[in-house]
């Protein structure tokens, strides 16, 4: 070998030596900040006619398992999806009050029945009639919050869902420049690796909102597809989503004829086939989910308006003295929203008299209760008959000896009439108060479960990903050494090399 052709060598190895120490020294510098992954360069030996003549450094290049990336970004998504739907769930199961402490909507319907056990005992007790009253007073209250409470949640999910479409219009865009950023370096045959480490980080911040699939192509770009085969538009500067802000109400639905503004992809709405992440959990939140729970709470007031009613007492109404008919189909009908309006009817608060003598008169009729004629003004004290009808029949399963209440609704809920609810096959205002709020918060508890089980995978895939992609101090710090080692074994060769063309020159002259 020539004295020029080692020179040219060794050179080479130095300048690979010099940016290999570069690229080490940049991951220990940047170890801690998101995104950043290890990097590797590598030398590719150089030959002409069969003969060595040096190293080329090549381009910086990622050290990742592309399919540990995107099964993180999954679970990412859905820890994002379940820790919205648990703090959206948490407000309503709060609304609640505590089973407990009897505070809770099945609870407060019992307090309300042994109230009415307590005046029976006494008919003529004013203060027993007022306890009915003031039992009457609880329970609508603790109606009126569940379904404030639901209705807030509700708003939140619209409010959430427009906060998201803002995140991946940003992070699009985003995305579309690095995209021709990284094409434009990978042609050149420049390193993209920072680059594409700038642009995993937004694409994990867009699978927090939707579930996606990351496409990679061999020019460098990516394209990114969601759940549901929805292409995601990457362009510069552009905003593909959309959707209006909204003011939700307990009869607001997104759909045919419905008045909730759909979220848009260049102007066809996509909301159904939204699905994973922040977005696709609010969506459900807003569309199925809440508006269950509220059509379910309105069920419980309907029904205990009405089997009060059909027995003599308008004990409840809402603020026009509507009490709605629950023989009806849910949409459409005054059950909408009737838990946020539910009140003890200013009649009887005014003379609580009325819940021993009754409001109004009954006539029988087919499959109903029989009849009733209220106590008159001068009628005895110990008037029962409407306690007993109350007791007998508005707290049980059946209007009339052997003629059943009407069921409470289990489909056709939701104000498009599109949903349906678990609670089914109960008969008594307390079975169904009850049942209601162990199923509203176990909707609470399960998102919370979902959540903590997505936590325990997306905390397993962080480490395996440090451990396989992250930037471990230790290791690059001997590397550097070792590097540092052979770029002064390099260094001597060219000294050697000048010394033996000092040699040689001092030679010649």
């Amino acid at each position: 070998m020539s004295l020029d052709l080692a020179f040219t060598v060794a050179r080479s190895g130095l300048r690979l030596l010099e940016r290999q120490m570069a690229r080490t020294s940049n991951d220990i510098a940047n170890a801690g900040v998101e995104g950043h992954t290890r990097k590797v360069l590598d030398g590719r030996a150089m030959t002409a006619a069969g003969t060595g003549i040096g190293v080329r450094s090549q381009p910086v290049a990622r050290d990742v398992d592309l399919a540990l990336i995107a099964a993180h970004d999954r679970a990412r998504g859905d820890v994002a999806a379940g820790a919205l739907r648990e703090e959206l769930l948490r407000g309503v199961e709060a609304a609640h009050g505590s089973p407990a402490d009897g505070d809770s909507i099945g609870g407060l319907v019992g307090g309300l029945r042994d109230a009415i056990v307590a005046l029976r005992e006494a008919p003529g007790d004013a203060i027993r009639r007022g306890d009915v009253v003031a039992a009457a007073e609880d329970l609508a209250a603790r109606m009126n919050s569940v379904s404030a409470a639901i209705g807030e949640a509700r708003q939140q999910a619209q409010d959430a869902m427009r906060a998201e479409v803002d995140s991946i219009n940003a992070s699009l865009s985003a995305i579309a420049g690095l995209n021709d950023a990284i094409r434009q370096e990978k042609a050149a045959s420049r390193s993209t690796a920072e680059l594409e480490d700038q642009r995993d980080l937004l694409i994990g911040q867009v699978a927090e909102s939707l579930d996606i699939t990351v496409i990679r192509r061999s020019n460098g770009e990516v394209t990114l597809v969601a759940r549901g085969g929805i292409s995601l538009p990457l362009e510069e500067g552009a905003t593909p989503f959309s959707l209006d802000d909204a003011t939700v109400g307990s009869g607001a639905w997104h759909g045919n004829g419905g008045t909730l503004p759909g979220v848009m992809l260049d102007g066809i709405d996509v909301t159904a086939r939204l699905a994973g992440g922040r977005l696709g959990a609010a969506a459900a939140l807003r569309d199925a989910t809440l508006p269950r729970m509220q059509a379910e709470v309105d069920v419980a007031a309907s029904q205990l308006a009405y089997r009060m009613e059909a027995q003599g007492l308008r004990l409840f109404t809402d603020d026009a003295g509507t009490v709605p008919d629950v023989t009806q189909p849910y949409a459409g009908s005054a059950m909408v929203g009737f838990a946020g309006a539910i009140r003890v009817n200013p009649d009887v608060v005014a003379d609580p008299a009325l819940v021993r003598d009754g409001t109004h008169a009954v006539v029988a009729a087919p499959g109903g209760p029989t009849d009733f004629t209220p106590n008159p003004a001068t009628g005895p004290a110990g008037f029962s008959t409407l306690l007993d009808r109350l007791l007998d029949f508005s707290f049980g399963a059946e209007q009339a000896a052997g003629t059943p209440q009407p069921g409470f609704a289990s489909g056709g809920l939701g104000p498009d009439g599109t949903l349906s609810s678990p609670l089914s096959g109960l008969r008594t205002l307390e079975e169904y108060g009850s049942a209601l709020v162990a199923e509203q918060a176990g909707t609470r508890a399960a998102a919370t479960a979902t959540k903590e089980r997505a936590e325990g995978l997306r905390d397993v895939l962080s480490s395996r990903f440090q451990e396989r992609s992250g930037v471990d101090v230790d290791k690059e710090v001997a590397s550097m050494v070792q590097l540092q080692t052979a770029y002064g074994v390099n260094a001597r060769v060219v000294s050697t090399i000048q010394a033996m063309w000092d040699a040689l020159f001092g030679a010649v002259r």
